[in-house]
């Protein structure tokens, strides 16, 4: 298995699509289906009927997960979109971004 580019807590870009040019944090990463959560990112609303857990019902914002494709690591040093390389550093195994050679945390 190939080390992840992108992990939960990452700060991403993204890249395509209705939110092209937001950035947030990455609440879950599903490296499964190749996707993951960004929070306040691709936004669904769900018209909820009322239940017994919920007497209210009506709207359910819930953020849906997207492409990981779709986002790009934001560089550490300006906030843009950066590709991520790895080099190995003091023997450990590290994430670097491609655009300013900052280590990226994490």
């Amino acid at each position: 298995m190939a080390a992840a580019k992108i992990k939960k807590g990452d700060k991403v870009v993204v890249l395509s699509g209705k939110d092209k040019g937001k950035t947030g944090e990455v609440t879950k990463a599903l490296p499964k289906d190749g996707k993951v959560i960004v929070s306040g990112v691709n936004v669904a609303t769900r018209h909820r009927k009322p239940t017994q857990t919920n007497p209210q019902g009506g709207l359910e914002r819930v953020e849906a997960p997207m492409h990981i494709s779709k986002v790009a690591i934001a560089d550490p040093k300006d906030g843009k979109p950066t590709r991520v390389r790895f080099e190995v550093k003091d023997g450990k195994k590290v994430r670097v971004a491609v655009k300013s050679g900052e280590t990226i945390n994490g």
